[in-house]
């Protein structure tokens, strides 16, 4: 019979092995865990004060345990320290300074100190395997996967994944989905993130990446990065838009996609709950684009507007509600597709815009340049919508106009100049009347239109300008896509508080000129640094 010490020793490295399998972590991790459980129960059993130290062998099992204490001449610590003549029965050869082992007799651990050496052991354990789930997941967002719903807890679905439980919160799961538990779902891993109770792993049924790793598994032209799903937009549980791509000119990329039969798309369409997929060809002309992003509406005229970007687009009066779609559906997925808001227009309404626009352009070059009616519709008939075009086209693009000479075309260029340097002073004086530093108007690609709005805005220094972020400045206002009923006016939906955009957003800034602008109104705070250095060098040297 094996005697109660060697039992003891298998038993203990029999239960780090059955942890470490169990909980899928290093067997060391274990071995660390009960050795520091046992640390503090000879500390309880010995004292506190005491830097006692347990080492477990986890080949043998053979458990050793010591306190570490100092060698020094007069001892002030009976806890921590010894002197020379004792340190001679503990160690020979010692002297003042050195550390030495003062081994130790097993503790036999009570009740309590059993306890408490559990919680030790269950607390690290419970740590390394979070830390192994982390690992685990960490580096995974972006991919699809499958677990069983665990529990459903204020809406949002638990998920267990296996090794670890994701969340897939309210908002990222397909409207009216019923979630059973039990039930295996697939679900794409948006991001994981540390937490103090372990790895946070948020899941998503709404995303339109799940949508395209779903046509992933499904395509293997897809698979094979033969057809490119270049943008993705949805209405999660109701429709959704696909733009795709063939690298391969032998391969339709909208047929591949649809499969035998529709087979390939179908599957998609019931993993989504029937969520209808419009697969359109992608085309990096973004008119040709937007025209198929809008099927199975017909599309008469897109006009582009990159600096805004915005694209109106005109329909016949027949199309309008198609193009729109139910509750503006079909224009609101087209503008996400697109990257563009879209505006749809009748043909009658289109006209009505292109009527008053050319007349509102007339009337501007009739006062502005004191020209008469004809002339000004002339340039407005021939392209020219702005003073700045006027001012500064070049001349002979000017005197190429029917009816026009070099002399008149000098003339009109003079004229504009003088309009747009009257416009300048009255900005000028506006600008000053609002109380805006003149240095701002020795910044970079600010113009005294702009100090006036930034004026009105309250940033009327440079501490002003130079506290705000590039995005606060320059950020152009994203608007919802407008929508209409079909027999009705157009509608707006409400823009969020994250659409509101920049001070300048209307101005079409650049990012790169709106970070020359901020870090020009900087550029004083830099400039009075070598000064204040210099001051604090001189008080320290007084």
């Amino acid at each position: 019979m094996a005697s109660p010490i060697s039992a003891n020793k298998a038993e203990l490295l029999a239960i780090a092995t059955s942890v470490a399998t169990e909980k899928m972590i290093d067997k060391a991790i274990v071995i660390e865990a009960m050795e520091e459980a046992i640390q503090k129960a000879a500390r309880a059993r010995y004292g506190a004060e005491n830097d006692i130290r347990a080492k477990l062998d986890p080949l043998t099992g053979d458990l050793r345990l010591w306190r570490v204490v100092e060698v020094v001449e007069e001892v002030e610590d009976y806890f921590k320290q010894v002197d020379l003549k004792q340190a001679e029965k503990l160690q020979a050869g010692s002297k003042v300074g050195d550390y030495i082992v003062d081994p130790l007799p097993p503790v036999d651990l009570g009740r309590i100190d059993a306890q408490s050496a559990k919680q030790v052991i269950f607390q690290k354990v419970r740590d390394a395997e979070r830390e192994r789930q982390y690992e685990e997941f960490k580096d995974r967002a972006g991919e699809v996967i499958t677990g069983v719903i665990k529990s459903v807890e204020f809406g949002h679905v638990i998920v267990n994944l296996g090794r670890a439980e994701g969340v897939i919160r309210r908002e990222q799961q397909i409207p009216r989905e019923a979630a059973r538990v039990g039930e295996r779902v697939r679900a794409l891993i948006m991001k994981v993130e540390r937490n103090n109770r372990g790895p946070q792993i948020f899941l998503s049924r709404a995303h339109p990446d799940f949508m395209k790793k779903l046509f992933a598994q499904e395509v293997p032209e897809i698979y094979d990065n033969i057809i490119e799903i270049k943008a993705a937009a949805r209405d999660p549980g109701s429709r959704a838009k696909i733009g795709v791509i063939s690298r391969d000119s032998s391969i339709d990329p909208v047929g591949a996609c649809v499969g035998m039969k529709g087979s390939r798309v179908q599957a998609v369409v019931q993993e989504l709950q029937g969520e209808k997929i419009d697969i359109i060809p992608w085309s990096e002309d973004t008119a040709t684009f937007v025209v198929n992003a809008l099927q199975p509406a017909t599309v008469s005229r897109v006009v582009l507007d990159e600096d805004e970007g915005r694209i109106e687009v005109v329909v016949p009066d027949d199309q309008l509600s198609l193009a729109i779609g139910r509750r503006g559906q079909n224009v609101r997925l087209a503008s996400q597709l697109t990257g563009h808001q879209i505006d749809i227009l009748t043909e009658e309404e289109a006209s009505e815009k292109r009527t008053r626009e050319f007349a509102e352009r007339s009337k501007m070059f009739e006062e502005e340049l004191d020209v008469d009616e004809t002339l000004s519709q002339l340039l407005v008939a021939e392209g020219f919508a702005e003073l700045e075009e006027v001012a500064y086209v070049d001349m002979a693009e000017l005197a190429s106009i029917e009816g026009f000479d070099e002399e008149l075309a000098e003339e009109l260029q003079t004229r504009a100049q003088e309009a747009l340097e009257r416009k300048e002073e009255a900005f000028r004086e506006q600008r000053r009347a609002l109380g805006v530093e003149d240095a701002l108007a020795e910044l970079p690609h600010l113009t005294e239109d702009m100090l006036v709005t930034l004026g009105k805005a309250g940033i009327r220094t440079l501490d002003d300008l130079a506290d705000l972020a590039t995005d606060e400045l320059i950020a152009k206002k994203r608007e919802a896509p407008r929508r209409r009923n079909a027999d009705g006016p157009q509608l707006k939906r409400n823009a969020r508080p994250e659409d509101k955009g920049g001070v300048l957003g209307t101005y079409g800034l650049s990012e790169e000129q709106g970070n020359e602008i901020i870090m020009a109104a900087r550029a004083h705070w830099f400039e009075d640094e070598p000064a204040t250095e210099e001051a604090a060098d001189a008080d320290s040297s007084q």
